[in-house]
């Protein structure tokens, strides 16, 4: 593991779909990975659970990834994948309003403090290490609680992803107060989209696609090593969660047969809002060159992450898996079907769990709300 400047090559560098040439445009390519939101191992937050820890040192790294994930798919969602951080920089509002869902509050929707105590419905005690699946499985969980982003999670089964269930998920309409049904008053906001009378926004909803996948049984197979760095040139790319067991990173892209990931294995201190609601952003952005390893020393249980703001870029997402991944005949990554597996349980879009508490006080006893997710086969190999 190295996180040594990038050697001469003509080779590109590609990093979240977007494709990077270090003889040309290095100071592109580092700008480009440090507007990423960094998420570290924390120290000095208030204890989770009101009793449990008060750092996440030693077993948070994977939470850690999946919050970057997660924040990336925001930051497209809100601000683009073109925008840039700089050091100091007036950042728009939405930007802030990003990070404050990661802070290591126990009422931010996306903290370490909800991760873990939404864990404990998928099997994990507080402070127990989360592999690939389980840190999809709790992203799933708890953003049915963030009415602001009203994103779809689809955390896909078995290695395949169905369309037809993705576009019923999409598609469904927002859950929320009985006002938010009666269509009768519709209208136009000024973004052209239809809005009903509580606001609601009805159309597409954003797809934060995550597929957990087991390449190979104690080391990555080989012949899945094109397709993986195919993925993370797909413009709808958010990286993918693994590293080694028991040490998570965050892969952002590749270069060769090296990976470029940001790794969440330094504790720094609790930061908080401050009280205009901005955040001091500094520790928030990894700001020297990153760390690489060779591919083929990858862990094989992985989690991709996709992130698809329009059902346009689904579709395209779709025909660039048919042409990449499906091309291969044997051992693909993974399947994308059409239509939902007969002998598969019927698709049913999740849904918040009718509690009157907000997700902050999130459930002490997860158990009679979510059933355990089996964890994903093994492929034959």
């Amino acid at each position: 593991l190295e996180s040594e400047e990038f050697p001469e090559t003509d080779e590109p560098v590609w990093i979240l779909g977007r494709q990077h040439h270090l003889n040309t445009d290095k100071s592109k390519l580092l700008l480009d990975i440090s507007a990423r939101l960094w998420f570290t191992y924390r120290r000095k937050f208030s204890p989770i659970g009101g009793t449990g820890p008060s750092s996440d040192a030693g077993w948070g790294c994977m939470l850690r990834c999946g919050q970057m994930m997660l924040a990336q798919a925001l930051i497209c969602r809100h601000l683009g994948r073109d925008w840039q951080w700089e050091k100091h920089k007036k950042q728009p509002e939405e930007y802030h309003r990003i990070l404050r869902c990661f802070l290591d509050r126990k009422d931010c929707c996306y903290s370490i403090h909800q991760m873990a105590q939404m864990g404990v419905g998928e099997g994990k005690s507080i402070g127990e290490w989360f592999g690939p699946n389980t840190v999809a499985q709790v992203l799933k969980k708890l953003a049915l609680f963030d009415e602001w982003n009203s994103l779809a999670v689809y955390v896909s089964m078995d290695n395949t992803v169905v369309i037809e269930d993705i576009k019923k998920m999409c598609w469904s309409p927002p859950q929320s107060s009985s006002a938010a049904h009666s269509s009768a008053h519709v209208h136009r906001s000024a973004l052209g989209r239809n809005k009903n009378t509580a606001g609601f926004c009805t159309g597409w909803k954003p797809l934060l696609l995550i597929i957990p996948l087991r390449l190979g049984i104690n080391h990555i197979n080989p012949v899945y090593i094109d397709a993986f760095k195919e993925c993370f040139k797909m413009p709808q790319s958010l990286g993918a969660l693994g590293g080694k067991p028991n040490n998570a990173y965050y892969f952002i892209g590749f270069l060769g047969n090296e990976l470029i990931y940001l790794d969440p294995h330094t504790t720094q201190s609790f930061v908080d809002s401050e009280e205009n609601g901005t955040v001091d952003d500094q520790s928030f952005h990894c700001q020297q060159a990153p760390h690489r390893m060779k591919i083929m020393n990858l862990d094989p249980s992985v989690a991709l992450g996709f992130f698809c703001k329009e059902e346009c870029d689904f579709d395209n997402w779709c025909s660039l898996v048919q042409k990449e991944i499906l091309k291969q005949q044997s051992l693909r990554m993974f399947e994308l079907v059409q239509k939902h597996p007969p002998h598969w349980p019927p698709f049913v879009p999740p849904t918040k769990p009718e509690v009157t508490t907000t997700g902050a006080e999130l459930i002490e006893s997860t158990d009679k709300l979510f059933e355990l997710e089996e964890e994903f086969e093994i492929l034959s190999v």
